[in-house]
C-alpha cells in the first residue's frame, strides 16, 4: 500500500525540487521556453568567446549576478549548487602539468603555457555555464521546464524520460539512503577494497527494486489507458514583451562576444 501510495504521489503530485527556489520575480513568471532558449543561447555565446579575453568572462559572470539579483536567489544558493562542477575543476588542475608544449615556471613548478590556457577555459566556460543552468533551475519548476520542452517541440519520447528522471530521481536517491542505513545499523563501513563486494552487490540489489519499480509503474499507466504518449495538460505561450525580456541576457552577452573577437 505504501508502495503504490508513493508512485501515485509522484505520478501525480506537482512537487518542487530541491533546486528550485520558490519566488515571485519577473524571472520566474517567463514563460519556461523563453528560459530555456535564452540559458541555450547563452551558453552557445559563452562557448563562442576567445578565450583570451578575459574581460569578456568577467561581463559574463556580472550579468548573470543581474538576472540572480532581479530573480531573488541568494549568492549563498548559487554558489552551493555550483558545487556540482568539482570533477571539471579536478580536469583543470591537471591540465597545466599534462600538456604539452612551451614551459613557464608559476611558483617553482614547470607548468604548460596551452595547460594552463586550456584549464582557463575550462573553468570559465563551465562555470558560467553551470551557473546559468543553476539560475534555470531555481527559477523554473521541474513540471514547466517539461511543459517548456514540450513547447520547443522536443522528441515526445525525451520528454518522457526526463519526466520519469525527475519524478523517480529523489525516489531512488532515497532507496539509497535506506540501504545505507541498513548496512551502518549492521556495523558496515566501506574502508577498503575488500567491502567493494558488499557495495556491488547493494548496487545490483538497488537496480532491480528500480526496474521492478518501474514495471509497477508502467502498469499502472497502461491500466489507466496509456499507449505511448503522455496528454498535454498546460499549453504555454509567450508574448513579444516576454521573449524581449528574456533573450535580453543572450542579447548582451553576444555584444561582449563580438567585442572580444574584434578588439
Amino acid at each position: 500500500m505504501g508502495a503504490n501510495a508513493g508512485t501515485a504521489h509522484a505520478l501525480g503530485g506537482k512537487g518542487a525540487h530541491r533546486l528550485y527556489r520558490h519566488g515571485h520575480s519577473p524571472v520566474h513568471a517567463l514563460p519556461p521556453h523563453t528560459k530555456l532558449v535564452a540559458v541555450f543561447a547563452f551558453v552557445l555565446v559563452v562557448v563562442s568567446t576567445p578565450r583570451e579575453a578575459m574581460w569578456a568572462y568577467a561581463l559574463y559572470a556580472l550579468l548573470l549576478a543581474v538576472v540572480a539579483s532581479v530573480a531573488r536567489v541568494p549568492a549563498g544558493f548559487l554558489l552551493k549548487r555550483l558545487l556540482i562542477e568539482v570533477p571539471f575543476v579536478a580536469f583543470a588542475v591537471l591540465l597545466p602539468f599534462v600538456a604539452e608544449g612551451e614551459r613557464v615556471d608559476v611558483l617553482g613548478l614547470s607548468l604548460s603555457v596551452n595547460g594552463l590556457w586550456g584549464a582557463w577555459n575550462v573553468l570559465a566556460k563551465g562555470t558560467l555555464g553551470v551557473a546559468a543552468s543553476v539560475l534555470l533551475a531555481a527559477t523554473t519548476e521541474p513540471r514547466e521546464l517539461l511543459l517548456g520542452l514540450q513547447r520547443l517541440r522536443l522528441p515526445p519520447l525525451l520528454v518522457q524520460i526526463a519526466s520519469f528522471m525527475i519524478r523517480y530521481g529523489d525516489v531512488i536517491a532515497d532507496e539509497m539512503r535506506r540501504m545505507r542505513i541498513a548496512r551502518e545499523s549492521r556495523g558496515f563501513e566501506a574502508r577498503g577494497p575488500r567491502h567493494w563486494s558488499v557495495l556491488a552487490k547493494s548496487a545490483g540489489a538497488l537496480f532491480i527494486r528500480a526496474y521492478e519499480r518501474g514495471e509497477r509503474v508502467h502498469l499502472a499507466m497502461v491500466s489507466r489507458g496509456y499507449a505511448g504518449s503522455m496528454p498535454v495538460v498546460d499549453e504555454v505561450t509567450a508574448s513579444r514583451a516576454q521573449w524581449s525580456y528574456a533573450l535580453a541576457l543572450p542579447g548582451a552577452a553576444l555584444v561582449v562576444c563580438l567585442l572580444g573577437w574584434t578588439l
